[in-house]
């Protein structure tokens, strides 16, 4: 395999098992395989956190930048949004 690179990872006793388990289910060939499947899952929520949080700071920058705090009636929003939602055409709600 190309690009190999071997690293030791240390894990509980039930997850050791839980590969095991997998590799003679005969679901993968190897633990390496439940690693690097593992590891593809994890990457792919890693991106999707980091991503996340991006957009995050974005809006938390784009709320600051928008001016100084004012007071809002929340029951006020709240029923104007509600009169929004309640006019809107079926298909858009």
């Amino acid at each position: 395999m190309p690009n190999v690179e071997k690293v030791s990872v240390s894990m509980t006793p039930q997850h050791a098992e839980l590969m095991r388990d997998a590799v003679n289910s005969g679901a993968y060939a190897s633990g390496s395989e439940v690693v690097r499947e593992a590891m593809r899952d994890w990457s792919a929520k890693w991106m999707q956190k980091r991503e996340d949080i991006a957009k995050l700071r974005a809006m938390w920058a784009e709320g600051k930048a928008s001016g100084p705090a004012t007071e809002v009636d929340f029951d006020a929003a709240l029923e104007e949004a509600r009169e929004e939602l309640a006019s809107a055409p079926p298909h858009a709600r």
